[in-house]
């Protein structure tokens, strides 16, 4: 059988499938997540400059490096695994240990993180989370417990997985400046599924803070969004007065749809990058498969009550901006319509006027051709008179009547000579 070329990237792609596995953990254990994004030019950013940072933590350890341009990690580091992951606009690590600290939520997990590495980030914390793993037989005080450990009016609890667990939270930052997130699983609960709940918990607190940054933005735009929508409306109420010029108002609005053209360049990329992260997180909750805890607030209805109003608040700020691009460039085209309406106009005027100068000057050159004929013929009537004074005296003719012959002649033919000029030229 002849061998079967294959594409480039086939197993690239094929591979591509398997590069972010979940980790397997074992309950008891701990998750400390850390998620670093660039202020700006997040997706531009140097990916190798990830990676430097990464095998600086690396040779702390004395750990494997990863592959060259790889964008995912997991090792061993001592005591702790580590799992590294590059995105498209931040950078996610995770801790795991297999130990329970005494004190719920000690921050001890990160101690394999040094301060000054940290100090070294190419970025900045968009969320850390600490992740409690617990097997349960009875769940008795667990809800006692956790008004201990969160806040009681943000509390979420819920039953994932056809109640394989239970996750709580209260998406609040505690006093060392972390989420903190709790899981009660049945001792029956494979490590593998522990994994993947974990790795889901995480992927929700990302994609919720990397999704409230467009509410950041478009809190920032909200106020020169009300300027130029002020200033459109004056524009408007102008282009309906008409105490300006049309080019001058023609010109403002110009300008008024460049800025909010350049507005929608600027946030296109973030808006759409909101759409993407809510999707996810509404997905990472659907996944979970949740079901009511004792009457409480589950994640579903937390993010329904809570995060829903922010995503509303950057899609409206979305179409206000797109409404008003489209507003702007609607007056600038009618604003435009009447411009070339009022130079048709214009034109039409000089046209008329240019026509009846020209029948002006056809009249004037009709003058001037009469009055020419009759010049030519004088001066040819005078010619003749001396060419024929020999044959007027032959035939006894007076030289007045010899005039008075020749003038109406010579007129007819300088007439007609001058018209077949007139005729060959148009």
């Amino acid at each position: 059988m002849a061998q079967i070329q294959d594409y480039d990237s086939r197993y690239q792609l094929a591979n591509e499938l398997h590069a972010r596995p979940f980790p397997v953990l074992k309950a008891p254990c701990t998750a400390a997540f850390l998620a670093f994004k660039q202020p700006k030019g997040a997706a531009l950013r140097d990916r190798e400059a990830d990676r430097a940072h990464l095998i600086a933590l690396l040779d702390r350890h004395g750990a494997p490096h990863p592959t060259p341009g790889a964008t995912h990690y997991f090792g061993e580091i001592g005591r702790f695994r580590l799992k590294w992951e590059s995105h498209t606009e931040f950078v996610t690590y995770t801790i795991f240990s297999d130990e329970l600290s005494e004190v719920p939520f000690d921050a001890s997990a990160f101690s394999m993180v040094p301060e000054d590495w940290l100090d070294e980030m190419p970025g900045k914390r968009i969320t850390s989370a600490l992740i409690r793993v617990e097997v349960i037989e009875d769940e008795a005080g667990i809800e006692e417990r956790l008004e201990q450990w969160f806040v009681p009016e943000s509390l979420t609890i819920s039953r994932v997985l056809d109640d394989q667990g239970i996750v709580s939270a209260d998406f609040r930052i505690d006093q060392s400046g972390h989420m903190r997130f709790a899981l009660f699983v049945r001792p029956e609960m494979r490590a593998r599924r522990i994994g993947r709940v974990v790795q889901r918990i995480c992927e929700v607190e990302t994609y919720k803070a990397m999704s409230m940054l467009g509410l950041i933005e478009s809190r920032t735009l909200g106020p020169r969004l009300g300027e130029i929508d002020d200033r459109l409306t004056e524009l408007m109420a102008v282009m309906s007065e008409g105490n300006t010029t049309p080019e001058e108002t023609l010109q403002e609005l110009l300008q008024v749809s460049e800025e909010l053209e350049t507005l929608l360049t600027r946030m296109s990329f973030r808006f759409g990058a909101t759409r993407a992260y809510e999707a996810l997180v509404n997905q990472r909750i659907e996944i979970l498969r949740e079901a009511r805890y004792g009457g409480r607030e589950t994640w579903s209805e937390f993010m329904l009550r809570r995060f829903d109003p922010a995503m509303r608040t950057v899609k409206a700020t979305e179409n206000r901006l797109n409404a008003m691009a489209e507003r702007a460039t609607r007056a600038a085209n009618l604003l435009r319509t009447r411009v070339d309406v009022e130079r048709s106009a214009q034109n039409q005027a000089v046209l008329a006027s240019m026509d009846r100068r020209a029948a002006l000057q056809l009249r004037l050159q009709r003058t001037v051709e009469g009055l020419s004929v009759v010049a030519i013929s004088y001066y040819a009537v005078n010619l003749m008179a001396y060419l024929t004074y020999p044959a007027m005296n032959s035939v006894g003719m007076s030289k007045g009547m010899g005039m008075a012959v020749l003038t109406p002649i010579v007129l007819l033919l300088v007439w007609f000579a001058l018209h077949r000029i007139r005729r060959r030229m148009e």
